[in-house]
């Protein structure tokens, strides 16, 4: 395999109409949704994405800094849809400003994935990380914003109308977004997570509420969960099922790459993609030989550099293994 393949825009219409073996959960997914979830399909078991997460407040400053320290640009660019004051890391005041990032960065041939650490819906936005994201919600909330016609439900869809008019200016842009909600939510952490039943039934809501009350078809729905060490529980009790996930990816900090994590993923996806939604510590190429499906990487702010030094980094991105963008 060549160290360098061609970007989404570069490659031959033969190959981007390759049917994936499963089509989009939308209903009528856009065709640019539909050449991503194919191209994932293809990647799967022959080469991995490498990708980074921009903050709202920075732009894309991470991805033009790992740029800079690899000598490539990576794949994937990975956003968010913000919850913190103006002027902090994740500003709810920069959600239309990175969105107009997003659409560039897509028109040159990266692919779009967005995060959304949505706001407890018993709070109002902005919010700090700690106490307005990491935070419980007491099971009987949790009800409440299950059940339509509560004023907990009413704020929970206010919040998600908020969320879609992000994605609505991707969608008219026809950017494809992998789009990673409730993400971690096998670990005790954030407010949604810990609480398999309901979270099942969150997700079937926000999909229901995006897909068909707001009509959009540009997203390709990850369920990504933590890697299952510490106080992350496995994975399957927390899955909302195969009509309302196109694609299955993993969150990992500290090198938990056990094979198990993989394995168990691969059971679980039963032939749709894997990704790596978030992570610290790169995964070498060791890992990367030995779990084949990973088909993309999304490394995580600071973090990324803490973790992992400028050489590794490098190194990464020159692995015949890598796809990057250029």
């Amino acid at each position: 395999m060549p160290p360098q393949q061609p970007p989404v825009a570069a490659q031959s219409s033969a190959a981007q109409s390759t049917a994936a073996p499963f089509p989009p959960v939308t209903p009528d997914a856009t065709p640019a949704a539909r050449r991503l979830l194919d191209r994932l399909h293809r990647a799967t078991g022959e080469t991995t994405l490498s990708g980074q997460h921009n903050q709202p407040r920075h732009g894309s400053a991470w991805t033009e800094r790992l740029t800079g320290i690899t000598d490539h640009v990576p794949a994937v660019w990975g956003g968010e849809i913000g919850f913190s004051a103006p002027g902090t890391l994740d500003a709810v005041d920069r959600r239309e400003a990175n969105a107009e990032q997003a659409i560039a960065w897509h028109r040159r041939g990266a692919v779009i994935t967005y995060t959304w650490h949505s706001v407890c819906p018993t709070d109002d936005e902005p919010v700090e990380f700690q106490g307005g994201i990491i935070r419980d919600l007491a099971p009987a909330d949790f009800d409440s914003v299950l059940e339509p016609g509560t004023a907990l439900h009413a704020r929970w869809c206010a919040q998600v109308d908020t969320a879609a008019a992000v994605l609505r200016q991707l969608a008219d842009a026809d950017v494809p977004v992998l789009w990673r909600p409730y993400h971690e939510m096998n670990g005790p952490w954030f407010w949604w997570g810990a609480q398999p039943t309901r979270l099942v039934a969150l997700w079937r809501q926000l999909f229901d509420r995006l897909v068909h009350h707001h009509g959009l078809r540009n997203l390709l729905w990850v369920w990504s969960p933590n890697a299952a060490y510490g106080e992350a529980a496995p994975f399957a009790p927390y899955y909302p099922g195969h009509d309302v996930v196109d694609v299955l990816a993993m969150d990992t900090y500290k090198n938990h790459y056990e094979p198990e994590h993989h394995a168990n993923l691969l059971t679980l996806a039963e032939g749709r993609p894997l990704g790596l939604g978030e992570v610290g510590d790169l995964p070498t190429p060791e890992v990367l030989a030995e779990q084949p499906h990973w088909t993309w990487f999304l490394a995580w702010p600071d973090v990324v550099t803490d973790s992992n030094t400028d050489a590794a980094i490098r190194a990464l991105y020159h692995h015949p293994r890598i796809t990057n963008l250029a």
